[in-house]
């Protein structure tokens, strides 16, 4: 997914001299393709994300379109003040890149965990949040968000993730993509979590169970028609996400079902107010946390019988 997402603006950044990429010294062979073809386009900052953000904000008031880049949840957390006062309050086209989402960095442990960034980032007036589940919706978010008149957030994985489909013809931020039509279950996932939920899905329909699915790669401003439709339409929805289930898309799925009194079932998948005390992989960590697709299955096959 990273690797997509950078060749994406590789080449928005070939035609378009105020593309600009800043790193907080990481990624570097992801960047080097970026940083051969287009040199004067390309800052390292150093370990300083503070820094690295407020110099963003600058280049971006300046007309720059500029691209932060880090790992879990440094490019956020790090440097929340300056994406705050210095890019969100003044609009500046500053697009924050986290590669690493969730567990992805698991076993560096839970400093180098990104499980509650899409909550930070969603409470943030004026910031767009996303999260792509493949390589072909994270190049989408790059070509739709650099020129986007404000400040984005944009979770990505570390790569390798199963593609969903093999093109998107018509992406718009703040719409969910429909994988699959059913009857029985709405399945909603954020992010690279797609994965797991997609192995549920086969599980479930062995059972007979036949799931509608969509992808949300725009988790703020969120899909409002596509989750109002599915209420109308289901007795479940299921948000599924390697995140906090505070703050994030199952938060806001829950937001909109409250406003307009919906009486439709909601169960949120997610990490449930803990920190993260083991060391270990993704893998390992996603089962340690129910989140693995046999187990995302069970917790559906059980809401359905309630």
């Amino acid at each position: 997914m990273r690797d997509g997402f950078i060749r994406s603006v590789l080449e928005l950044a070939k035609n378009d001299r105020d593309v600009e990429i800043v790193t907080g010294d990481l990624g570097f062979g992801v960047l080097k393709p970026f940083w051969e073809a287009c040199p004067d386009q390309f800052i390292n900052a150093g370990i300083a994300e503070q820094n690295m953000t407020a110099m963003a904000a600058g280049m971006a008031m300046e007309g720059k379109k500029v691209f932060t880049y880090s790992i879990g949840n440094f490019p956020t957390m790090r440097c929340l003040e300056q994406i705050r006062n210095d890019c969100a309050y003044h609009g500046a086209n500053v697009n924050i890149v986290c590669i690493g989402g969730g567990f992805v960095y698991g076993s560096l442990g839970m400093s180098h965990h990104a499980t509650e960034d899409l909550a930070v980032m969603r409470a943030l007036p004026d910031v767009a949040v996303f999260a792509p589940a493949d390589k072909v919706e994270a190049a989408a978010v790059a070509k739709a968000v650099v020129d986007y008149p404000g400040t984005c957030y944009i979770r990505l994985g570390r790569g390798g993730e199963p593609i969903v489909r093999d093109e998107i013809k018509d992406f718009q931020i703040g719409k969910a993509i429909a994988v699959q039509e059913g009857t029985d279950v709405a399945i909603f996932t954020a992010g690279d979590i797609y994965g797991e939920a997609a192995k549920a899905v086969a599980l479930l329909e062995e059972k007979g169970i036949r799931p509608t699915v969509y992808t949300f790669p725009t988790v703020k401003p969120l899909d409002e028609a596509t989750v109002l439709s599915c209420a109308d339409s289901h007795g479940l929805i299921v948000t599924c996400e390697e995140h906090n289930v505070a703050g994030g898309l199952g938060t806001a799925v829950a937001e909109i079902l409250a406003e307009h009194r919906s009486r439709t079932k909601l169960l949120r998948l997610g990490i449930e107010g803990s920190y993260c005390t083991d060391v270990g992989d993704q893998k390992h960590l996603r089962r340690k946390y129910g989140l693995c697709g046999d187990q995302i299955a069970h917790r559906i096959c059980e809401a359905l019988e309630q």
